[in-house]
């Protein structure tokens, strides 16, 4: 007799998949893992309005970061990539110390998950607990099918690059060093 179970399994390992690793481009294209996107100074939507608490439990307004660059990473305990790229991005925050600011939206997860994956990797800097609507103030710029994702916001704090996929400490200090760089110019 034919069972429905073993598709059923299949069909949801496809979706909790999906959450994590599909992503497309503004552009419509597919996404095999990573894409780098820099925005121009002139093609800058408006500054992220976004506050809310950490995992920690304290109150974050976004706002007050504002004036050198601000790392965004969008990540779930539950997601594997998110887990590989951690310790890249916790050496980035090492590496540029001053030069920018980092914030975490642990999306899609529970404070007890968050908390245990911050502790694992040794993550420092802030995270905001997503309860669901966090994503909505990025402006379309990060789906739940892009995760992870890394947004670079300017010392405006509009959004000038994004990563899509696993980010390595090379390419994320890069990147803020274009942003810096693309201020003073």
């Amino acid at each position: 007799m034919f069972s429905a179970r073993p598709l059923i399994a299949a069909g949801a390992l496809v979706l909790a998949l999906a959450g994590c690793s599909n992503a497309s481009a503004d552009d419509g294209t597919a996404v095999d893992g990573s894409a780098t996107q820099f925005i121009e100074t002139g093609d800058r939507k408006e500054p992220i309005a976004m506050s809310g608490t950490t995992v920690e439990g304290e109150k974050l307004d976004l706002a007050s970061l504002r004036g050198k660059p601000l790392v965004m990473n969008v990540w779930g305990s539950w997601c594997g990539p998110c887990r590989t790229e951690a310790p890249d991005l916790q050496e980035a925050h090492e590496e540029l110390g001053e030069k920018a600011n980092f914030v975490g939206i642990a999306f899609r997860d529970t404070v007890a998950g968050a908390k245990t994956h911050e502790k694992e990797y040794g993550i420092t800097y802030p995270s905001l607990f997503d309860e669901g609507d966090l994503l909505l103030a990025l402006n379309g710029a990060v789906t739940s099918q892009t995760i992870p994702v890394t947004l670079v916001l300017d010392a405006e704090g509009r959004i000038a690059a994004r990563y899509v996929g696993v980010v390595s400490k090379v390419t994320l200090v890069d990147l803020v060093e274009d942003v810096s760089g693309d201020a003073q110019a």
